[in-house]
């Protein structure tokens, strides 16, 4: 599914207002024995369809009763889950996206369940399990569903232009310059200033690291040398025109989907159904392919959303807690539950290859291989550690990249204004940041 990128992480600032500490969650050292006995869960999701993965848990699990409550994702989870645990009533347990787990963790929200989740490790792919752990050794989460990135193209367009798919980024520079010679009224894709996990997915590829932790004291370094890469190749293809600077997700992106303005889109494994949504006419004319490589030959690709399931610090049943998160994420029965009633993309190895997602999207009928590429490409997904105020690097992008766009400067200069802003609010909000 579609990340919540519009409103995602806001409450990020207002984790630092309420509870601001430099100092990561620590283990269970020193807590009171969890009680024995039949056990009931408080668990708060966002995700459609969970309730049936929650109710088969239930009827095979009677001595670990889990009791769902929906809420909104994104930001508007994080802003409950940081009140209610200033209250001191949170949930046993909680739906988090990847890039809010620094936050709350950071906030004595969330638990490190190392010890009782490690075992989980081997059943997901390492760029996804680096992205629950905060780049050390202690766990904050089972990942859920994850958001590898590809690309989409109009197979129709491109073989009557006479394009191949890119394999490079190279050729991909080369195929945008190809396609306004041979259509003037076309572009192969745009750049978004509106979508800042879409250019961090993008960044991940190139194996870029914003964040970094040792101890107490944060890396920041959100314009590394491998995300300067990205933004000039980007800005310089803006700049001369060859791809258009126009957002994503409005009216006038729609209406080019539709009708063949824009022809290719790079984005994550939830892209047929927003293609399905936005672009109703182009049922059967799109094709996915893998990103393409900085270096031909590789299969690198980064993540643009997903999420994961968190206990909290205040759970007096987190053994049971962390059993119920890894089965969910992990069992066969489970996994299939999540993927048909709740359209995920599951995280967890063996799960890509479940039964379900066998047939293609109902968007792609002509693709039959849809989902055996899509594991191949997830498996190549580069792990990333995430910081604790992802909203203001976030918000410093879209108004840095919006300028830029609009006064045809350097991509590189809005990094540094990125890289700037995120390091300014962690040294006032208390975090020791390194440099």
């Amino acid at each position: 599914m579609r990340p919540s990128i519009g409103k995602t992480l806001a409450a990020a600032a207002l984790a630092t207002t309420l509870l601001a500490t430099a100092a990561c969650s620590g283990g269970d050292d020193g807590a009171e024995a969890e009680p024995t006995g039949p056990v009931e869960l408080s668990f708060w999701s966002w995700a459609p369809g969970i309730e049936k993965t929650v109710d088969l848990w239930n009827q095979q699990n009677p001595e670990i009763k889990v009791v769902l409550s929906k809420q909104a994702g994104g930001a508007d989870i994080v802003t409950k889950l940081l009140t209610a645990a200033k209250a001191g009533n949170p949930p046993d347990l909680a739906q988090v996206e990847y890039q809010s787990l620094p936050t709350l963790v950071s906030n004595d929200v969330l638990a490190n369940i190392a010890d009782q989740a490690g075992a989980a490790k081997d059943k997901f792919p390492a760029g996804a399990w680096q992205q629950v752990t905060l780049g050390t050794d202690a766990v904050y989460a089972i990942p859920q569903d994850s958001g590898p990135m590809m690309l989409y193209y109009r197979e129709d367009i491109f073989k009557e232009l006479g394009l191949t798919v890119p394999k490079t980024w190279d050729e991909f520079a080369a195929t945008a310059r190809t396609v306004r010679q041979k259509d003037s009224a076309k572009y192969l894709t745009t750049f978004s200033a509106a979508d800042p996990g879409w250019f961090a997915g993008l960044a991940q590829q190139a194996g870029a690291s914003w964040w970094g932790i040792d101890g107490e004291t944060w890396k920041v370094s959100v314009n590394d040398a491998a995300t300067k890469k990205v933004a000039d190749y980007w800005g310089g293809l803006v700049n001369e025109g060859a791809v258009s600077g126009n957002p994503m997700y409005t009216p006038e992106w729609n209406k080019a989907l539709n009708d063949g303005t824009i022809i290719a889109w790079p984005s994550a494994v939830w892209g047929p159904g927003v293609l399905e949504g936005n672009a109703p006419d182009t049922k059967s004319k799109w094709a996915m392919a893998p990103l393409p490589q900085w270096a031909a030959g590789e299969n690198k690709t980064g993540n643009w959303g997903g999420s994961s399931t968190g206990v909290t610090e205040a759970s007096k049943h987190k053994t049971a807690a962390v059993t119920f998160a890894t089965w969910m994420n992990t069992e066969t029965a489970a996994t299939d539950s999540l993927i048909t009633s709740g359209a995920i993309y599951p995280a967890a190895t063996a799960a890509q290859s479940s039964q379900h997602l066998q047939a293609p999207p109902a968007f792609f009928p002509q693709q039959a291989d849809f989902y055996t590429s899509a594991k191949s490409i997830a498996g190549g997904a580069a792990g990333f550690t995430w910081g604790p105020n992802v909203n203001v690097t976030y918000d410093t992008y879209k108004d840095a990249f919006a300028k830029a766009i609009t006064g045809k400067t350097p991509f590189s200069g809005a990094l540094d204004a990125m890289q700037s802003a995120t390091v300014a609010d962690m040294q006032k909000n208390g975090f020791t940041v390194a440099g």
